[in-house]
């Protein structure tokens, strides 16, 4: 029977579907800050390196997975700090403008979780369609032309639709990336205690080899 390995497989971050999703933020909010938050102002770095923490951290503890667990928890655990941070950064910029998050039942949003945008430029491409939807006939539920929806679903749909910006639309669009990233980085953070619990870290992983390499000699 084979040994474990000293040091495990680790490092895969690249494929982790939290450093795609937290690149993404962090793409999303240089541009973002550059555009919508006054570049002399602490919340334009702020908001710049909480979003860059996320993405760093999510690597660094990759990468430190093959020698310490616990590194890998510590770092996880900063980098799901920073994109919360960076949530009630974005929540903060529509309170102060007088608006509210939209609620996850949003069209809009709705629309956005349907095209699954992976690039900065997929955004900008939705951002368009919506702002496009604003200036035509077409309502911002999305309802032009089609056959009117049971009354019980209109309750909900027809209300007055306001004018809409861009800097509103990625906004909201940061914030449910936001939300998904950081429902993951739960989950990872979950599965990354459950395996330190169960299999130890490096120094464990020695003993059990050293143990083992006496029994066969």
């Amino acid at each position: 029977m084979p040994l474990e390995p000293l040091i495990p497989e680790h490092g895969g971050y690249r494929r982790l579907k939290t450093f795609q999703i937290a690149r993404l933020c962090y793409d999303v909010t240089v541009r973002f800050c550059d555009r919508y938050v006054d570049r002399r102002s602490r919340t334009h770095d702020q908001m710049v390196q909480a979003a860059r923490s996320g993405v760093q951290n999510i690597a660094e503890g990759s990468k430190a997975s093959g020698t310490s667990k616990k590194t890998e928890l510590k770092l996880t655990n900063v980098a799901r700090a920073s994109l919360e941070e960076l949530r009630l950064d974005y929540e903060d910029f529509l309170r102060h403008r007088g608006f509210e998050p939209w609620p996850a039942a949003h069209p809009a949003l709705k629309r956005f979780r349907t095209r699954r945008c992976a690039t900065l430029d997929e955004l900008r491409a939705w951002v368009d369609d919506e702002l496009q939807r604003a200036r035509t006939g077409t309502d911002f539920h999305g309802q032009h032309g089609q056959a009117d929806p049971p009354a019980s679903v209109r309750a909900v749909r027809e209300s007055p639709c306001p004018s809409v910006t861009s800097a509103q639309l990625v906004a909201n669009a940061a914030l449910s990336l936001l939300n998904l990233a950081c429902h993951l980085l739960d989950r990872q953070l979950e599965a990354q205690a459950q395996a330190f619990l169960h299999e130890g870290g490096f120094t464990e992983r020695l003993h059990r080899l050293r143990s083992a390499w006496r029994r066969r000699g």
